[in-house]
């Protein structure tokens, strides 16, 4: 895109995403944090201006927001061939971790030591569930209004079994009607604070501070995210014609639900992932959820990634092929297609308005009300997380509309309530860092296992 003298030519760019992609650990923020010390810090490639105002938007589209501001910095730098490179090495590393952990746990995860490693594992993951309700939670809940939607979602899921999609819209319209009546409780104050150490001016990087592209890259973005939704919905029109009962056509019409409505990250969309994979289709058990998210967290890559493991299992366990490991393997390749084509159609596509949709007061604030809308979920999820790690019998209590599940109080796993209250421990009291909590934890599981205690 730039010819200037000291900008990085499309096979340096590479090795650098490539670097972003290998050490993106810790979530959303963790990989934000990454990509802030690679891009503004090290390399100035855009100053912090630039990176916030990419992350604001990023923040106003669903799916991975740390994918997505990879693949736009991407399109900013070289085009179509950045954004498909920066946001394809992103999702690559997990890609095949992933995959590969799905087949050690389909094979092997009955063995005793790989079983009591993911009996550690839960108990730190629910940990870290809650740190993300404490974390979002912060963010999003700056007044009462705000507190009550995360009340009321949260209730309306826990309690009600109300789904995802009909919080999500609710709340959205909430926080839209709010900011055209003007109302002070939805006055949208966006931005993200400074992310790291030292301030960077735009003017001093190689982007600069000039916002306006060439007219050819923006009509590529439109050609690439026009092609990128072909791509997506392609496969999925695919098996609805020619095999509606599959479960492969199940796991692409699921998931390709999804990727319209992840806003608020990965732990809210899990909600609804618990509650339907689990609940609805039976791919899995609610440990295996715990299981699956465990890998996403210890594993490079966005934690929406777990998606691949569900759909690994589902296809594995449902398509009744004599090779369930192959079913497995596409199933999970298809949950992955159909949850990061989007993003990348997403962002080809808004990236020309970016500037606009940025400054668009009602949509900010829509998203506003969604996030405090998704803390309610999260604390749901934590709240399922912790019914089913801590506790080995469940009851299901049925009194329309109430619908809810409460833990059996006599099947408590007193192992599992000890080594979750330590995690929470080091995660809330001691600042200890999510890699230290999730091997430590995975490493008490078997050790567990060794002296005959799990």
């Amino acid at each position: 895109m730039r010819a200037d003298q000291g900008f990085p030519t499309l096979r340096e760019s590479t090795l650098v995403w490539a670097r972003i992609a290998l050490l993106s650990f810790g979530g959303p923020a963790g990989q934000i944090a990454v990509m802030h010390r690679i891009l503004v810090e090290e390399r100035k490639w855009l100053g912090d201006g630039r990176f916030l105002h990419a992350l604001n938007f990023c923040m106003l589209l669903p799916g991975p927001e740390a994918q997505q501001l990879a693949t736009y910095i991407g399109w900013l730098m070289h085009g179509v061939r950045g954004a498909l490179i920066a946001g394809g090495l992103f999702i690559l590393p997990g890609l095949l971790a992933i995959m590969g952990l799905s087949w050690i746990y389909a094979i092997w995860g009955e063995v005793g030591f790989v079983a009591a490693l993911f009996f550690g594992l839960k108990a730190a993951v629910l940990a870290i569930v809650l740190q993300a309700v404490v974390r979002v939670g912060k963010r999003a809940l700056k007044n009462n209004v705000m507190r009550g939607i995360a009340v009321v979602s949260f209730v309306a899921i826990f309690a009600f079994g109300a789904p995802f999609p009909l919080l999500v819209g609710l709340a959205a319209l909430v926080g839209w009607a709010g900011a055209r009546l003007g109302l002070p409780a939805f006055a949208s104050k966006g931005g993200h604070g400074q992310l790291g150490h030292s301030h960077i001016e735009d003017a001093e990087t190689l982007l600069g501070e000039e916002a306006v592209l060439p007219n050819s890259a923006r009509r590529d973005a439109f050609r690439a995210g026009f092609a990128a939704l072909g791509l997506w919905l392609a496969p999925v029109a695919a098996l609805l014609l020619f095999a509606p009962e599959s479960v492969f056509t199940d796991i692409a019409t699921y998931f390709s639900k999804l990727a319209v409505l992840t806003f608020g990250g990965a732990y809210a969309v899990l909600a609804w992932v618990a509650q339907e994979a689990v609940g609805t289709y039976g791919w899995l058990k609610p440990g295996e959820m715990l299981d699956g998210l465990g890998m996403a967290e210890t594993t490079p890559g966005p934690l929406i990634m777990v998606l691949q493991f569900v759909g690994f299992m589902g296809a594995m366990r449902e398509a009744g092929w004599a090779a369930s490991l192959l079913a497995g393997s596409l199933g999970g390749l298809l949950a992955t297609w159909v949850t990061f084509a989007p993003c990348f159609a997403w962002i080809l596509l808004g990236a020309p308005f970016m500037e606009k949709l940025r400054q668009n007061q009602a949509l900010s604030t829509a998203l506003s009300a969604i996030t405090a809308a998704v803390v309610g979920v999260i604390l749901n999820l934590a709240i399922w997380f912790a019914i089913h790690v801590i506790w080995r019998e469940v009851a299901r209590v049925d009194l329309r509309p109430l619908s809810l599940e409460l833990p059996v109080l006599g099947s408590i796993d007193w192992m599992a309530a000890g080594l979750s209250i330590v995690c929470l421990g080091a995660v809330f009291c001691l600042n200890v860092s999510m890699v230290k909590v999730l091997a430590g934890a995975a490493l008490a599981g078997l050790a567990f296992h060794l002296v005959g205690m799990a």
